[in-house]
């Protein structure tokens, strides 16, 4: 007789859902990021309208047919996503 499978993991984070090819790309960004003005030099930002106005270039520059940052060499999207997060992070933190 075989015993059947049992997993109590109903309710919890599935991870595998994500597409990770995508998120290593925003990753990616975080990383170009921090080397260029330093790890989470973001949080330290005075004037937050400055990530609405860049996550709003950055759309803007896709819906406009450009895929690609030429700057990065990262997709716009991805950029975007960043900006959203930093904003996320903004109004969580009362910053």
């Amino acid at each position: 007789m075989t015993k059947k499978f049992t997993k109590h993991d109903n309710g919890k984070r599935r991870w595998r859902l994500l597409p990770f090819e995508i998120i290593n790309e925003v990753v990616d960004v975080f990383d170009l990021g921090a080397v260029t003005y330093g790890v989470d030099n973001w949080k330290e930002c005075d004037d937050w309208d400055r990530y609405f106005d860049a996550l709003m270039r950055h759309v803007m520059a896709w819906r406009l047919g450009e895929k690609v940052d030429p700057e990065s060499g990262k997709h716009h999207l991805s950029h975007a996503i960043c900006c959203a997060i930093f904003l996320i992070w903004k109004d969580r933190n009362n910053k």
